[in-house]
């Protein structure tokens, strides 16, 4: 592959990266004037109102038979599953210890790469990425002091569920543009986001504010779609394993925007964190499969 191209693969996957690190301080905002099924419902509306549209102005044609079990996988794990499962999360959890939790998503997903793709990263591909989850796990562990709770594996199922659409994701950007693949997986789930939202703002208050609506439009607009445009893009041209080791850097950012956004404080283990990750995050880049 070019240099010029892995170059501007790395570029998109990284900016999907930020784009995905304000994701659960927005959702924060989010449930001040949304309950968490309202939340998620909307947001996927709206996601999907945004990738319909681009998708009829640019007379997209309808995906090939062939590429629909992969796109339910799509919206199964990205479009519903994760969402869902961080959304609740985040009602007890704090974003800072959320954020730690799933920095192990990278792995999760080498892993899942690895199962469904065949792929065979190196030894110190391996060694680098697993370095990288043992310093999240270290800082997690630190943060919530050992104890597992009922956020924490909303957490885990989220990074199962999302590992996979990741995966698969990735695998269809090889035969159709990123963004047409969270496109057509958003527009795939209408059927069931329309009137699940408006079930649930049926049952659940909506208290509508600056930080609510806000934090409602950025999950919409730049986490569940234009994130994922460009992340998909970004794994199609460098490869999932190491794309999905860029997400080594998510948790971080997201701890800064936790305190620059949300207030809250960080421990003096987050700059030591920070520079282990970005070394194996340096380290997988270069590492050959």
């Amino acid at each position: 592959m070019p240099a010029a191209s892995r170059r501007t693969g790395t570029l998109l996957a990284a900016l999907g990266v930020v784009a995905f690190s304000l994701t659960f301080p927005a959702t924060v905002w989010g449930l001040e004037g949304f309950g968490p099924w309202s939340l998620v419902a909307v947001r996927s509306v709206l996601a999907a109102l945004i990738a319909g549209a681009c998708l009829l102005a640019l007379r997209v044609p309808l995906p090939d038979r062939r590429h629909l079990a992969g796109l339910a996988v799509v919206a199964a794990g990205v479009v519903v599953g994760f969402p869902l499962l961080t959304t609740l999360a985040l009602q007890t959890s704090t974003t800072a210890h959320a954020a730690v939790v799933v920095g192990l998503l990278p792995l999760t997903t080498a892993l899942f790469s690895a199962l469904r793709m065949g792929t065979r990263p190196s030894r110190t591909f391996w060694t680098a990425a697993l370095a990288g989850a043992a310093a999240v796990v270290a800082f997690t562990v630190q943060q919530s002091g050992g104890a597992l709770t009922t956020a924490d594996l909303y957490l885990f199922g989220a990074l199962l569920v999302c590992a996979a659409g990741y995966t698969e994701g990735g695998r269809l950007a090889g035969v159709m543009p990123g963004w047409q693949v969270i496109g057509w997986a958003l527009v795939l789930c209408l059927p069931l986001s329309v009137p699940a939202a408006a079930l649930a703002l049926s049952y659940e208050p909506v208290r509508l504010s600056a930080h609510s609506v806000a934090g409602l439009l950025w999950v919409a607009a730049g986490s569940q779609f234009l994130g994922l445009v460009v992340w998909y893009r970004g794994m199609a041209a460098i490869g999932i394993p190491k794309a999905s080791q860029l997400q080594l850097a998510q948790p971080l950012l997201t701890l800064v925007w936790s305190v620059l956004l949300l207030g809250e404080h960080l421990t003096v283990a987050a700059p030591l964190t920070a520079a282990a990750v970005l070394v194996c995050i340096a380290v997988t880049q270069r590492a050959r499969g």
